[in-house]
């Protein structure tokens, strides 16, 4: 059968302004027509042979309909022979259309009719049918986008009422409150990411907007594809994605909670998490032999620090190949779990998706038998380089891909596994300039999913469909046992398999006070089940620091310690016996807080209600607290916690939010760690401290702790069940309402009602009347029966409550607080050398350590909100050398802050730095922002001679000062770098070309520029042609190097070298 593709005369032109094509074949007995409209390739060139956007020509006809074999290779061979084809097309812009879907106040918005048709199926929804069903509904949107479809591109836009708040956009560094930010939705390996990073290992294409009057509502744009989220235009959402996709709109409801079990509704609530994986979890890598794992297990229980559970990271594989293990260091998994389950620990084990590439290897012969792997557009199988060295990768997008992993991980489980760790499942591929697969690659995907396309459709959800497989097969292993699965990648909707983490984040204080907003922010995006790295992931941690995340990190609803190789030790005794306390008395917290803990959990499982939550959800009509980023709600309990290093509990200044609000303690108070407040009106469940989940009993004691509001009140739920399984489901469980009433000074705590098939267990209830100022009046009785307590008069409250601010007091005056390892000197320049320094301008802040190279970690245009350089504090950032060499003298020392100013001759603020870099030389750096050139920055570098000995004529060795900044490429395919040379050629370098040099005539003449099409947006380099005798152009992982390199020479004391230059960020059109 021979296919002819036609261009009808008589075609319409969809509101996202793409030409309808008629499909014809040619089956030997006469055309037959298939009316079907689809997408048509729109390039919009940006020079020579570069495009802004492709939408494959091929996309919408197959996305409702099962492409056979033969069919994807077909589609395989016109995407390879499509490129380069152009068709222009009108641009359009209106008002959305909409209709109402899911429940009242939910509805869907599309460009058009014909939009509404094209667009891909849902993968946020539980059901993409949902999504696509009408509802009848006698309510109206109070809010309606607008739209401009451009080629490839369409423009949503929603404008809200002035004074509105934003929230969610999934996993994002910086501020809690998202006014001024833009990210983008790419699923990105992100290590040591900072605030201003914009695309990091998780896609929510999701807005949650915080009314003036305090009502809520949520955005979603309902794509995979990348997606621009651009919330800095004051009370406006703006999101940009390849055309076409649906805006599903939440809301307005009466609150931000609302919003969100509607959002469940659609996009599914938490997975059940197992009891025992909301205990602590201990991780490294790596434990790299059981030796090391029992070693590590035995002394949390020696020393008495709750744990749960150990992790084993990459290293237990053989040689990194997926459900192997090391036969020398690990030979015998099953018994070392058998005798971590004895001690009351679980095991959670890594896997990834790269597949080492190698015959003979079970995994691939199977997969490669299955034909299982991801492939490149020629149709064979795609290659990438992760740790087993070359790897395949599974094409999860399919579900006899998911059915052949999940079957893996079944016999997986098999070998003593409790929990499955999937990580690097962005995917990430080393030695890749964009840091994942190529987009061109082909997945031939399930029908439901969107059919055969290339990986730019699946990249976002890659992560949650391997999630997804991995749930399953744990699940085909043991019906009995509830699945636990972390996903480092995912996409909202992810919940429904898989907790996540934080990615790799820093050891520093930034990122201590950063993970309490992107916890928050996760689980406004439908995601509760989430924690940071405690103590930092990447750098050493101090005791201070890692105390102090420990203390907040206990109150986070996933709880694990992680950090990564070549770092010290960072278990919770390996910083002294100071801060060894106060692990122990935060994880003592969490796990006499994990009835309440579950209890929330239940809930959001059940109801889509929220784990953890911003301050402002109390009081949402209170500007005040909408941007509060150390504080947050368990339920109604609040948690106050401090993340700067000189400000303990005892000098902690807050204000509570409006109500009664009552602060307790477990006898724990200690200045290193966080406040804890109980709203008036509620009532939480806690059990003892125990080691392990897996001691708690239930007929342990029970308490509750009671907080009475204005009129007397509180209310209170504790779920229990096995803690495992599926009972629940089935009734077997207990869901106890208690509630507490004030009357004539007596107060009652009874059971309202209950719910499930289980009786009360007998056991003794122990019931706390809070008081305020960390006082309280304490009963015991039997739970189920009426509890009485009396109340002192109002003189004896005030004496209890006046005697316990002074045993508060006397506690924060006595416990060993942690100490600050950091040496201090009494030398200025030596003081802040060991400070990391913010430098600001109204467009810029930069981030400079002195101590090490004196390197700049940090660029940040404020204007754009673009972060062109973000780096570790030992490698990369801005560095400079001494010589042609890579990482000669210069990039690595010490420097010498000489003068740090605010104001000083016409510049807004500078710092000037030097560092020794032997032979008599110092390598000297000035970094200020010109007053009369508010947009830009600049740095004055120069290789001086100090003491050259008169021997040597007064001339140093040969040196060559070379400026080397390494910028992070937010979009690796989309950038290139552009200039003009000195004899009038020019010049578009793009990452294919790996490494170049240019010198004589081909030296930029003055300036060069690198150009993120995505953004629109160029960074401006200019310099001394004088200076500069040559420049070089190295494209790495994500990153891309753009050297100044000054002549090749001795200095002396009246011929130094120099090299001035500076950076300007401007719109491209």
């Amino acid at each position: 059968m021979e296919e002819i593709s036609i261009l009808s005369s008589r075609a319409g032109v969809g509101a996202s302004g793409f030409t309808h094509l008629r499909r014809v074949y040619d089956s030997g007995a006469g055309a037959r027509v298939w009316n079907r409209p689809f997408s048509v390739v729109r390039f919009n060139k940006f020079g020579s042979g570069r495009f802004f956007s492709v939408s494959s020509p091929f996309d919408s006809i197959f996305r409702k309909k099962r492409l056979s074999e033969k069919h994807c290779k077909r589609l395989i061979s016109k995407m390879v022979s499509s490129e380069g084809q152009a068709v222009t097309a009108d641009v359009t812009s209106g008002t959305m259309i909409f209709e109402p879907i899911l429940e009242d106040g939910v509805f869907r918005f599309n460009c058009s009719t014909n939009d509404r048709d094209a667009a891909f199926p849902s993968f946020s929804f539980v059901s993409s049918s949902v999504r696509d069903t009408p509802i009848t509904s006698q309510k109206i949107p109070l809010y309606t986008p607008t739209f401009e479809c451009i080629p490839g591109q369409q423009v949503v836009k929603l404008e809200l009422p002035v004074g509105t708040s934003f929230y969610g956009s999934g996993e994002v560094s910086g501020q809690l409150e998202r006014t001024g930010k833009r990210v983008f939705t790419w699923n990105t390996d992100a290590w040591g990411y900072g605030p201003g990073t914009t695309s990091l290992y998780q896609s929510h294409p999701w807005v949650l907007a915080v009314l003036p009057n305090g009502e809520s509502m949520g955005v979603l744009a309902d794509t995979s594809r990348r997606c621009e989220i651009d919330l800095r235009k004051e009370s406006t959402v703006q999101f940009i994605a390849p055309s076409s996709y649906p805006v599903i709109t939440f809301g307005p409801f009466a609150s931000s909670a609302a919003v969100l079990v509607s959002l469940s509704h659609a996009v599914g609530t938490v997975f059940m998490p197992p009891k025992w994986s909301l205990g602590y979890h201990q991780c490294r890598w790596s434990y790299d032999s059981e030796q090391r794992v029992l070693e590590i297990a035995r002394t949390f229980r020696k020393k008495g620090i709750p744990c749960d559970v150990i992790w084993m990271d990459i290293d237990y594989m053989d040689g990194f190949r997926c459900f192997t293990f090391d036969k020398e260091r690990f030979p015998d998994p099953k018994s070392l779990v058998k005798d971590l389950n004895h001690n009351g620990f679980k095991a959670i084990w890594m896997l990834d998706p790269g597949i080492k590439n190698e015959e003979g290897y079970f995994v691939y012969d199977s997969g490669s038998k299955s034909n299982v792997w991801v492939q490149k557009a020629d149709g064979t199988p795609f290659i990438g380089e992760v740790w087993p060295g070359s790897c395949v990768f599974p094409d999860y997008t399919q579900s006899k891909v998911r059915a052949w992993w999940a079957s893996l991980v079944k016999d997986f489980i098999s070998s003593g596994v409790d929990g499955i760790w999937n990580d690097m499942n962005e995917p990430a591929v080393f030695k890749a300039v964009t840091k994942t697969m190529p987009e061109s690659n082909i997945h031939k995907g399930d029908s439901e999913l969107g059919g055969c396309q290339n990986h730019s459709h699946y990249h976002n959800v890659y992560g949650l469909l391997m999630a997804r497989a991995t749930y399953e097969g744990m699940k085909l292993a043991n019906e009995d046992k509830r699945p636990f699965v972390l996903t480092r990648a995912g996409f909202i909707g992810s919940q429904r398999y898989a907790a996540t983490w934080t990615g790799d984040n820093l050891s520093n204080w930034e990122h201590l006070h950063m993970s309490i907003s992107m916890v928050l922010q996760l689980g406004l995006s439908g995601q509760p089940l989430s924690g940071p790295d405690i103590g930092g992931f990447a750098g050493n941690a101090t005791s201070k620091l890692f105390g102090r995340w420990m203390g907040v990190g206990a109150m986070f609803p996933f709880c694990r310690g992680h950090s990564e190789a070549d770092t010290s030790d960072h278990e919770p005794w390996s910083f002294g016996e100071e801060c060894e306390e106060v692990c122990r008395l935060a994880l003592k917290r969490r796990y006499r807080l994990i009835p309440h803990i579950y209890t929330l959990f239940y809930l959001a499982h059940t109801r889509g209600s929220p784990v953890a939550t911003p301050t402002f959800f109390v009081d949402p009509t209170d500007p005040s607290l909408r941007k509060l980023e150390n504080s947050f709600l368990l339920g109604p309990l609040l948690i106050y916690a401090s993340t700067e290093p000189a400000q303990g509990l005892d000098t902690l200044q807050f204000s509570l939010p409006k109500g009664i609000w009552l602060s307790f303690d477990f006898g724990d108070t200690h200045p290193d760690l966080p406040a804890l407040y109980l709203q008036g009106g509620s009532i939480i469940p806690v059990g003892p401290p125990h080691q392990h989940v897996g001691e708690a009993s239930l007929s342990d004691d029970l308490t509750l702790l009671v907080a009475l509001d204005e009129l007397g009140k509180a209310e209170g739920v504790l779920f229990e069940d096995d803690g495992d399984g599926y009972e629940f489901t089935r009734g077997g469980y207990l869901l106890t309402y208690y509630v507490a009433e004030l009357q004539s000074l007596v107060v009652t705590v009874r059971v309202s009602k209950t719910e499930g098939s289980w009786k009360r267990p007998k056991r003794r209830l122990h019931v706390q009347i809070l008081l305020g100022g960390s006082a309280l009046l304490e009963a015991w009785g039997m739970d189920g029966d009426a509890l009485q307590i009396i109340l002192p008069s109002e003189e004896e409250v005030s004496e209890l409550v006046s005697a316990s601010k002074k045993q508060y007091r006397t506690r924060l005056e006595t416990a060993n607080r942690l100490p600050d390892v950091e040496e201090v000197s009494a030398h200025k320049g030596a003081e802040l050398s060991r400070t990391p320094i913010d430098l600001r301008s109204g467009n810029w802040v930069l981030k400079v350590v002195p101590w090490i190279g004196g390197r700049i970690i940090s660029i940040l245009h404020l204007p754009s909100g673009t972060q062109w350089l973000h780096s570790r504090v030992e490698a990369n950032g801005y560095e400079e050398y001494s010589g042609a060499e890579y990482r000669s003298a210069g990039c690595s020392e010490e420097y010498r802050i000489i003068t740090r100013d605010l104001q000083h001759a016409g510049e807004a603020e500078s710092l000037a730095l030097e560092g020794d870099i032997g032979g008599g030389l110092v390598l000297q750096r000035h970094i200020y922002f010109p007053k009369d050139a508010a947009n830009v920055f600049r740095i004055d570098s120069s290789i001086v001679a100090r003491k050259v000995g008169a021997g040597s004529g007064g001339f140093s060795r040969l040196v060559c000062l070379r400026v080397h900044p390494t910028f992070a490429l937010l979009h690796p395919t989309e950038s290139f770098v552009s200039f003009t040379s000195i004899d009038g050629s020019k010049h578009e370098v793009w990452p294919e070309v790996g490494e170049q040099f240019y010198d004589g005539d081909l030296l930029p003449n003055g300036e060069w520029m690198l150009i993120d099409k995505c953004l629109g947006l160029g960074l401006v380099n200019r310099f001394k042609v004088n200076e500069v005798y040559k420049c070089l152009v190295h494209w790495g992982a994500g990153t891309v190097n753009l050297e100044l390199w000054s002549e090749d020479r001795p200095v002396s004391k009246q011929s130094p070298l120099r090299i001035s230059h500076e950076y300007e960020v401007i719109k491209i059109p």
